[in-house]
């Protein structure tokens, strides 16, 4: 099978001379991997296969043809349904698990057994205030671990509803959940639950089995995305704008570079401190100094505290290795690929793994945990500096371009811009441009690359759709680092936007003492996704309206990961709608897909008449953009507000 062309496996040209350069070293990477294992699987991509029990692996056939049951007597619907929730569940526990993890290093500092400091001291005081907590005469470490404490009842608790969800949730969202009896107890019960209703003889029931899926998206948005931020938050500050830099040409030749990638920023921000304390090392070493650079949302999350810049997100990260130098990839967890170790193998680079549950055969392993924070990263730092010695210099190729971009946007700091315009009512200024078609609405383009895409493709060319019929964009994780790649985040992707929306970005701008804001706000990391959602309630809440009833949007045009799925149903639940460009697996059912997709056809009760969001799988990037378009007017005009002519569409490319 002759491989794709370079050009075709990506937009970006710094990747596609690197995919060369590995094909020329005969090194496969994930682009390679992809097109072998095609055709996918038809039974798998319809989601009508099943392996829940030793009966089988079991599966429906198309066309009404048999068989149409599984061993046990599970139809479709019931397959499809209890392939969607294991989904969900695959998302949610490592979403949750990285919750728990920096509540433990939260409570551990609050009592002086880490090298860590509290930074975020505002928001520890507000976020303690929400949770009832009394901070009068009280130390910050004292009032830290109350905070931390109430973070892990949020695993522990048997009755009630979990606390992150008292304190962020929309209450006429939660009114709905409450009453259909979808509110969570606690994160590991439910997870616990989910894979319990999920497992052969148990729960049949496909609109129960969706059901529960809500719940699980709600343990992800509430244990996962909002607890985790706000901890890392006081952890390590909220995120203020910084300006950086974007692609693989963010490695310096000459240096001694580290690549940090995953998603828990604890190690990675020690790993920044230590590579500034043993630059000296570097120097003796022959290098000119230590460079620390991001990969995926370990990469985000340093960006918006650090200014670290990004070299590549998740679908090209093998090619970061293939530059031949890199010294060492450092990673946590989630969206680590297994083939980073036999690409690192070709050449110099060292993989240093650092949690206990994931590694990787063959890689250098460091055990991380919070209160020996400082070892580790010195220990993989000094471990990168010794390597630089085995570096080839003839097989060091690096693609030359950058560019600049600001991130870092939470909503403190929009708020605050906001605040220079009205400081009485810093929302006012937003809420007046949407409700005069000024801004037609928000966007958040989120998630993933994937090596079956055409990398950058489907997140670029929905964000322009959308820029130029004036709806302004949000952006976290993958998407984020595709939209930074491509000027989206910096001043020059206003050439991209309607008048109207340029015009609000030049006057915000301004008031944050810059000559516009980019047309692409970057909000952070996966878990980050909490704050899309906190700007969307405050919006909703300013106006006394449910979010489900504003005109916004969610998209994950190259969505690779589960957690996007649980994420995306987590925004569904709370009424926005979510595209997805790739297969969501679920099509083998009628019955899923009009309770998931707002298809009447097949009868039964949808998610866009219950909770106000539905999913949207449309894989032409161009079709998707008009369709969330066509969704964004449908909701402005529902809260009576005009509806701006659209521009014409352009051809996706």
């Amino acid at each position: 099978m002759a491989l794709r062309e370079a050009q075709d496996v990506s937009i970006d040209s710094g990747v596609q001379q690197l995919v060369e350069k590995a094909r020329q070293e005969r090194v496969e990477t994930a682009f390679d991997r992809a097109q072998k294992m095609s055709p996918v699987c038809g039974f798998g991509s319809a989601g009508v296969c099943c392996r829940l029990c030793l009966e089988g692996p079991c599966r429906i056939m198309p066309n009404g043809r048999e068989p149409q049951h599984g061993v046990c007597g599970a139809n479709v619907d019931t397959i499809v349904a209890r392939n969607f929730l294991a989904t969900l569940v695959s998302g949610t526990a490592p979403h949750a698990e990285h919750g728990r993890e920096v509540a433990l290093a939260l409570l551990a500092t609050a009592e002086g057994k880490t090298p860590f400091t509290i930074k975020g001291i505002d928001k520890l005081l507000h976020i303690a205030g929400e949770l009832g907590i009394d901070t009068e005469r009280r130390e910050i470490n004292e009032v830290a671990k109350a905070v931390a404490l109430k973070a892990l009842e949020d695993f522990q608790k048997q009755q009630g509803t979990m606390n992150w969800l008292d304190i962020r949730a929309q209450a006429k969202a939660r009114q709905t959940w409450d009453k259909l009896g979808l509110t969570p107890v606690n994160a590991h019960l439910e997870i616990s639950r989910a894979i319990t209703r999920g497992a052969m003889g148990c729960d049949a029931d496909p609109l129960n089995l969706l059901l529960g899926a809500i719940t699980i998206g709600l343990v992800d948005g509430y244990a996962g995305l909002h607890l985790s931020s706000d901890l890392q938050d006081i952890l390590f500050g909220t995120p203020r704008a910084v300006k950086s830099r974007y692609c693989m040409g963010v490695l310096q030749p000459h240096m001694v570079n580290i690549a940090v990638h995953g998603h828990v920023p604890m190690l990675s921000e020690k790993v920044v401190e230590w590579a500034r304390k043993l630059n000296d090392e570097a120097e003796k070493a022959g290098a000119e100094g230590i460079n620390v650079v991001g990969v995926c949302c370990t990469g985000n999350e340093l960006l918006m505290r650090q200014g670290v810049p990004i070299a590549s997100s998740f679908s090209s990260q093998e090619l970061v290795i293939v530059t031949g130098a890199v010294e060492a990839m450092v990673v946590d967890i989630q969206c680590i690929m297994p083939g980073i170790q036999k690409v690192a193998e070709c050449y110099h680079t060292k993989i240093i793994t650092t949690m206990g549950d994931v590694k990787i055969p063959g890689a250098t392993h460091v055990e991380f945990h919070p209160e020996t924070a400082d070892q580790a990263a010195e220990k993989i730092v000094r471990l990168a500096v010794q390597n630089y010695a085995c570096r080839d210099a003839s097989r060091v190729a690096i693609p030359e371009e950058t560019v600049e971009a600001y991130a870092g946007f939470s909503v403190e700091q929009i708020l605050e811009v906001l605040g220079n315009l009205n400081s009485e009512e810093p929302l006012k200024p937003l809420v007046d441009a949407i409700a005069s078609g000024a801004i037609r609405g928000v966007a958040a383009l989120v998630g993933c690359t994937n090596p079956r895409e055409k990398q950058d493709v489907g997140n670029i060319t929905v964000a322009k759709e959308l820029m130029k019929n004036n709806v302004l964009i949000v952006t976290t994780g993958c998407a984020a680092h595709s939209l930074g790649k491509h000027g989206l985040m910096n001043l020059s992707g206003l050439d991209y936007c309607g008048e109207e929306l340029r015009n609000v970005l030049v006057t915000l701008g301004k008031a944050a003492g810059l000559p516009a804001l980019p047309p692409a706000l970057h909000m952070g990391s996966c878990v980050d996704n909490s704050r899309p959602a906190n700007l969307l309630r405050a919006i909703a809440d300013y106006l006394g309206v449910g979010i489900r009833q504003l005109p916004v949007v969610g998209s994950c045009p190259e969505t690779h990961s589960p957690k996007a799925m649980s994420i995306g149903t987590y925004f569904i639940a709370c009424g926005v709608d979510v595209h997805v460009g790739v297969n969501p697996q679920i099509s083998g059912s009628d019955f899923v897909t009009s309770v998931l997709c707002n298809d009447r056809t097949a009868g039964g009760v949808t998610t866009d008449e219950v909770f106000g969001g539905k999913l949207i799988y449309q894989p032409d990037p161009v079709k998707a953009a008009q369709e969330l378009l066509d969704r964004i007017d449908q909701k402005r005009a529902g809260l009576g507000l005009p509806v701006p002519q659209r521009e014409v569409a352009d051809c996706a490319g």
